[in-house]
């Protein structure tokens, strides 16, 4: 590595036995920097072994047990994003106190010998809500995020100097314990723009974040696009990956440099609608191995993943999916900070690495669990009777432009003629139900594209109309980060070739804050057949962790002593809600729910155990209707060939490019002679020879798709996560389809694909062939 980033601060440093950090109270100056292949700790080589761990997503009370278990796992090292939204939740205000301050994390860190490695975006992912970016940057209509545009540029090194005001003196050649700040967040996956990265680096500078290592992370197929010749290069993958192929272009370009997993995904996270993820604990515990063998640095996303309490959890498009509130991610450490089979198998391989001659600590006890008995008795609150006051608008706006950041937004009209046909909402963010003078019309739900809704009787002029509109997470990858809430342009009726768009509209805003749920006139009642809050008092002896069930409720959001717990929806997967012991109390407590859709029975009780494999979701889970067959003997393919053994993209330029809306891929063959077919990623190539937008691609069939081992449905070809696939079952023979509805037609110029990431490269289609077609192919 020709630009050695060097931190020239010289002190000793007493090491502990395991970490290589001293708990002393007084402050010891020491030096952390990048060597020759590895990273220095005071001119001593070291191997930073880091547990990605999310202070918010951990209650206060808890972080000093979360702490010392992963440090008993056998890491030296902290890693911890700065979520921007959870700290300037309106523009200029901000807040680090409480469950906020980072600060007194990284200290407490620091007092139990862990290093501390601060990731502060201004983007950060990780599933939360719009990627840590505050909502009200929205309410600036042609705002471009994640570039040098103007005001988002101004807020940015606002809000990152405020960080810096918190962490600075926190450096370890200050006396702290952070020993590496990250620039951006694999931004190689958004766009390429150095100069947008370098002035993001700038500003981490100027908030005084200049006596260690900078580093950005990508991933290997795209870290070159934004690379800066003055940061650290790191690489993020999952379980299973091929370690050798990951860091094999970084290691070209960089011999000499220390290489570093900076995500090494230790599972996944669940999405409302789909099967609980999981990931395999020997193979990620081999992965560690070879990396630990090879001197590679790597930090665990996730160590613990926790929970994303309240409305902070994020959303992935395409297509548009929510993540559920449990953020257990089948990491070492479970949600309820509990340890795991896999914790004491990566356990055992971490005390082979473990400096000679020292023992790891045992870690901490887990927290008392506790049962709740059933909670039935309930006052009631029906959401219609408990409006607050309405703003007027002549057109639909989206619910930035209400100053509003969360929860849901009622729009009511009166109709002014009578109306039939059918009523196009455009768009649904994220999830409505529409009502006709109180009685309810249908349901619109974003994941599924439903935008419509036939209206089965004309609506007479002088028709309350009502559309409640529930935003569930804003996108928090890729592009769709620019994702406005409730309606976010127009409501008309399409009768025949006419289209009539409703205007005249009051606007009730409905924010998931306690201090508004708790302000409703509660009555005591039976359940009542709508959206309604839910008010309950529960005595409690004693206090400890528990697992509110929600199986017989709808859809919405729980509150307990004011805390905000998280969502709920039927479908799951997830049917309980972690609710930890330290916030609840000996003697009363209170507990409310907000339920939009009604539920079967209103009973709450407190399990031992989570439940968050329990998927009721009533939607096909496959691309393939029964019977359904591609028939392609008529059709002329545009392209054969053979894929390239090994890992790594590999690009298809057709001889003569084609006009259409529907591609088709036939798998023919694979190198490994079984069933399997698999496609990590999929670009379409475009006139220009680029990619086209995948914004708004459908898989329109997949001949097959495995379900019973995970979520490996084909519309994973193109959800921009390099570690998920679609694969066929084992059982099904080749050829295998998978058809594409580009949304648009496209003049096609070729294709990408990206197989799976593993060493064997599993389920690598060998031969194909490639069709495009302006209309809709026959089955």
């Amino acid at each position: 590595m020709k630009n050695l980033l060097s931190i020239g601060l010289s002190a000793l440093l007493a090491l502990g036995a395991v970490t290589g950090f001293s708990s002393c109270a007084e402050k010891q100056i020491s030096t952390f920097e990048v060597g020759k292949g590895t990273f220095l700790l005071n001119g001593e080589p070291m191997v930073v072994k880091a547990a990605e761990v999310h202070y918010p997503r951990i209650p206060e009370p808890y972080w000093e047990q979360r702490i010392l278990s992963c440090k008993a796992l056998g890491m030296n090292t902290l890693c911890l994003y700065v979520f921007w939204n959870l700290h300037e939740q309106e523009e200029g205000k901000f807040d680090f106190s409480g469950n906020k301050d980072i600060a007194a994390f990284c200290r407490l860190a620091q007092k139990h010998g862990m290093y501390v490695i601060v990731r502060p975006g201004p983007y950060v992912c990780a599933e939360w809500e719009m990627g840590g970016l505050p909502w009200w940057l929205l309410k600036k209509q042609d705002i471009q995020l994640r570039s040098l545009d103007p005001y988002y540029m101004e807020r940015v090194k606002i809000f990152m100097k405020e960080v810096g005001k918190q962490l600075a003196d926190l450096q370890i050649s200050r006396g702290g314990n952070i020993i590496m700040v990250q620039v951006e967040n694999e931004f190689g996956s958004y766009g390429t723009d150095k100069a947008y990265v370098s002035a993001i680096r700038d500003i981490v500078k100027e908030a005084g974040f200049t006596d260690v290592p900078l580093f950005q992370c990508d991933w290997s197929s795209n870290f070159t696009n934004n690379a800066l010749d003055d940061l650290l290069w790191t690489v993020n993958f999952g379980t299973g990956a091929n370690i050798e192929e990951q860091f094999k272009k970084l290691k070209e370009l960089r011999p000499e440099t220390p290489l570093m997993c900076s995500e090494f995904w230790s599972g996944w996270f669940d999405h409302w609608g789909r099967k609980h993820e999981t990931r395999d604990a020997a193979t990620m515990v081999s992965g560690i191995k070879d990396m630990l063998d090879r001197n590679i640095s790597f930090s665990l996303y996730m160590t613990h993943g926790g929970t994303t309490f309240g409305w902070w959890g994020g959303a992935n498009n395409p297509a548009y999916s929510a993540m559920c509130s449990s953020y257990d991610y089948d990491a070492p450490i479970s949600e309820a900070g509990w340890t795991t089979p896999k914790y004491f198998q990566l356990r055992e391989l971490l005390q082979q690495y473990a400096p000679e001659g020292t023992t790891l600590p045992e870690p901490p006890a887990a927290f008392p669990v506790i049962e709740v008995p059933a909670i039935t008795k309930w006052e009631v609150a029906p959401l219609f009777g408990n409006l607050p006051e309405p703003k007027q608008t002549e057109t639909i706006k989206p619910m930035e432009q209400f100053d509003q950041g969360w929860g849901s937004i009622l729009y009511r009209t009166t109709l002014k003629e009578n109306v039939s046909g059918v009523l196009h909402i455009d768009e649904v963010h994220d999830w409505a139900q529409v009502f006709a003078d109180g009685k309810l019309l249908g349901r619109l739900d974003r994941r599924h594209g439903e935008f419509s809704l036939p209206l089965k009787s004309a609506l007479k002029k002088g028709t309350q109309l009502d559309i409640l509109v529930e935003a569930m997470g804003r996108v928090n990858f890729d592009k769709s980060i620019h994702d406005r809430k409730g309606i976010t342009n127009k409501v008309e009726v399409i009768s025949g070739d006419k289209a009539t768009e409703l205007t005249d509209w009051k606007v009730y805003n409905l924010p998931p804050f306690y201090e508004f749920v708790s302000a409703k006139k509660y009555q005591s009642g039976n359940a009542v057949d709508g959206p309604a809050y839910y008010r309950a008092k529960f005595h409690l002896d004693k206090t400890g962790d528990t697992f509110l069930d929600m199986q017989t409720w709808g859809k919405g959001m729980v509150w307990v002593n004011g805390h905000a717990m998280g969502r709920f929806w039927e479908i799951g997967p997830q049917q309980t809600l972690y609710m930890p012991g330290c916030w609840l109390k000996e003697g009363e407590n209170e507990i409310i729910v907000l339920d939009l859709k009604g539920p079967s029975e209103a009973k709450v009780e407190g399990l031992t155990k989570p439940i968050l494999d329990m998927l009721r979701e009533k939607a096909p889970e496959t691309h393939r209707q029964d019977g359904q067959n591609l028939n392609l003997k008529s059709e002329t393919a545009v392209h054969k060939g053979t894929f390239a053994q090994g890992n790594g993209w590999q690009e298809v330029k057709f001889d003569t490019p084609v006009s259409g809306r529907y591609f088709c891929l036939n798998a023919l063959s694979n190198y490994e002679g079984n069933n399997i077919a698999s496609i990590a990623e999929f670009d379409v190539l475009g006139a220009d020879g680029k990619p086209v937008s995948r914004e708004n691609w459908k898989i329109v069939y997949a001949d097959s798709e495995e379900t019973r081992s995970g979520n490996r449905t084909a519309d994973k070809i193109f959800d921009l996560q390099e570690s998920t696939f679609w694969q066929t079952v084992d059982n099904t023979a080749y050829p295998h389809q998978v058809v594409i509805d580009l949304g648009k037609e496209y003049r096609v110029t070729g294709f990408r694909m990206l197989p799976r990431a593993e060493k064997n490269v599993p389920g690598l289609i060998r031969d194909y062939a490639v069709y495009v077609k302006k209309d809709n192919f026959k089955y």
